[in-house]
């Protein structure tokens, strides 16, 4: 029963925690011919070579399984936190590879699945939810279903606590006849106050044609890119929540024309159509946004790293004239990740609304992955929404804690923020949240 015991629990660390599990069989194999304190063996012969070679297995074996499960000498694939023309690219490089169905169970996929990389977003059921097509205008589809929650814990005057379902999405990307047109359609089926069903229900509907090569076009209704952290998909967030220039400045979609263009040592996002942030907005004005990154180093460099200088522009009208201006810097090498992000704004349009002040405002980032699993950030962020006015800065701390089970498919989240304001009074928080995207 005790060898029963400590197989289940080597089992579940190693299928659950590792990124690549050891087989049952395998691990049960180790458990028995490991040797314990106090154990006794029956010698069938006099030759004592094989107990040495077992024991030095043993050790080798022992040696192995402590770098799977610390494996802090890795060297890390991801490129940290990818704006959008980084990021599109990849997500349809994903989509478009060959598909591996497993005989295992549904448990056993998603529990044996080798997911690790935390850059972009993941499926847990990527190749049993991708369909292909003999017959019809497409050729191949891939649906999934996302679900992130978020418990939140508040100290300010009083103590409150409240459960946020921060996103249920279902959706679907595909591929026609000819491979250089695709398209991607997400719905969020959850009402939200405020907003009317068919605004909530949409959230992505767009087509993308490749036919230029390292580039993307893109027509429909999809996120803008104010900024780097205000255009990044939610599923791949550093934090639970976005810094407040993106949550202010940006974090929105719109209907609108895009050219995306992806190269070794340059990326750019230049897209004109409407100011309106709905399906149903309409034309209330028109919007240009630009984004260019220059990348010194090349899209990745084992000896340097990656380093990325970027900067964008979003202006246009929607009841008001707006102008926002970003600059950015990201370093991602190995296990380190930090940037820094900087936006001016005279008038803005984001996700928190309309407004003619000019306001401005940074967020720093410092993150560092232990393991493939585990990662450690903390990021300071100022916020002025109004310029023209003093004592009204909003000054937020946060630190958090990333548990990438699975990837950005399975992962957990924990954050302590401490929001210090000049006009407002001070709060603590304390956020857990889950995701899992299959």
């Amino acid at each position: 029963m005790e060898n029963f015991i400590k197989v289940l629990i080597i089992f579940i660390i190693c299928s659950v925690i590792t990124p690549k599990a050891q087989a049952f069989d395998e691990i049960t194999e180790e458990m028995f011919e490991t040797t314990h304190k106090d154990e006794v063996f029956l010698a069938l012969t006099s030759d004592e070579t094989p107990a040495v070679e077992n024991q030095e297995e043993n050790i080798i074996s022992e040696e192995t399984q402590k770098k799977r499960l610390f494996n802090f000498d890795f060297d890390d694939d991801d490129d940290g936190l990818m704006d959008n023309a980084d990021f599109d690219f990849e997500i349809f490089k994903i989509f478009d590879r060959e598909k591996v169905i497993s005989e295992d169970t549904l448990f056993g996929k998603i529990v044996n699945s080798d997911i690790t990389r935390t850059d972009v977003t993941t499926f847990l059921l990527q190749d049993d939810l991708t369909f292909n097509y003999e017959k019809g205008p497409i050729s191949r589809i891939h649906a999934y279903g996302a679900y992130r929650g978020n418990l939140n814990m508040i100290w300010d005057s009083n103590y409150s606590t409240d459960y946020d379902n921060n996103l249920t999405q279902v959706g679907v990307f595909g591929s026609f006849r000819n491979p250089d047109y695709k398209f991607k359609f997400a719905a969020n089926p959850i009402p939200k106050g405020g907003l009317n069903y068919i605004d909530r229900f949409v959230s992505d509907a767009y087509f993308v044609n490749t036919s230029i090569p390292n580039h993307q076009l893109v027509a429909g209704y999809s996120r803008v890119q104010t900024s780097v952290e205000g255009g990044a998909s939610t599923y791949v967030l550093p934090f639970v929540a976005r810094s407040q220039i993106a949550r202010n400045f940006s974090n929105v979609k719109s209907l609108s024309l895009k050219a995306i263009g992806n190269y070794q040592y340059l990326d750019y996002n230049l897209s004109v159509g409407s100011a309106g942030r709905y399906i149903t907005s309409g034309m209330p004005g028109a919007e240009f946004n630009g984004w260019v990154n220059l990348k010194p180093f090349g899209n990745r460099s084992k000896k340097y790293g990656k380093l990325v200088l970027g900067g964008g522009f979003n202006g246009g009208h929607n009841r008001i004239d707006y102008a926002v201006a970003t600059g950015y810097i990201g370093y991602h090498h190995k296990k380190l990740w930090t940037n820094f992000e900087a936006s001016v704004a005279d008038g803005y349009s984001g996700y928190n609304g309309i407004s003619k002040n000019e306001a401005g405002g940074w967020a720093a980032t410092l993150g560092w992955k232990f393991n493939p699993h585990f990662q450690l950030l903390g990021r300071v962020d100022q916020f002025d929404p109004n310029r023209n006015m003093s004592n009204d800065l909003r000054n937020e701390y946060t630190i958090g804690i990333n548990w990438f089970i699975k990837g950005q498919a399975l992962k957990i989240m924990l954050n302590y923020v401490f929001c210090d304001s000049q006009n407002r009074q001070d709060s603590h928080k304390i956020i857990l949240a889950t995701q899992i995207v299959l």
